[in-house]
């Protein structure tokens, strides 16, 4: 039996390692990535004149390459057989909400949702509200990874329960206590 713990220990310990490994290549990646894009002008790679499409979507790749590894991370460190809560699903589902978000608002002149969809315009134009688009999917995977971090992993409960129970002893507060008659209203 106890070489059967170690045995899952062991093999725990690797499946950490091996998701940690892949989440530093990701962030390598996504830091390439994000490098070509943004510095394209100093690299010499700038083929047209602004953010171009290729621009935005090595940007974007790299906005994935760092959401996928920053929750390889996440979930490295919690425990094997630990079941994911309602918090932590939600978590999820918000970071690949905000990552949609992302593409869609980066590549909304290509989808014709855009500020420039027309014809007249012969390429894309990446203008505030791509840009702001873009950073409230950051926000939103910001958020995610952070409720599916304190979401409980190594612990009974969430990290956030202080929540819950501070607002479950405000009402026990204003509650008369059990037993006690209410007064009647006069009429």
């Amino acid at each position: 039996m106890s070489t059967l713990i170690g045995y899952q220990a062991m093999n725990q310990h690797f499946k950490n390692r091996i998701r940690l490994i892949v989440a530093l290549l990701l962030s390598l990646v996504g830091a390439v990535a994000l490098l070509v894009s943004l510095g394209a002008r100093a690299l010499g790679q700038d083929i047209t004149p602004g953010f171009g499409a290729w621009q935005m979507l090595f940007l974007l790749v790299g906005i994935t390459c760092f959401t996928v590894a920053g929750f390889l991370v996440l979930q490295s460190r919690r425990l094997p057989n630990a079941p994911r809560s309602l918090q932590a699903e939600i978590g999820v589902r918000l970071a690949a909400t905000g990552l949609v978000f992302a593409y869609v608002s980066g590549f909304a002149d290509l989808l014709s949702i855009g500020t420039h969809p027309h014809a007249n315009y012969p390429r894309p134009f990446v203008g505030w509200l791509q840009i702001s688009g873009i950073l409230l999917g950051i926000l939103s995977i910001l958020v995610g990874m952070l409720l599916y971090h304190t979401s409980r992993g190594r612990r009974p409960a969430s990290s956030l329960e202080f929540l819950i129970a501070n607002g479950q002893a405000e009402a026990r507060q204003a509650a008369p206590p059990a037993g006690t008659e209410t007064p009647a209203l006069e009429e």
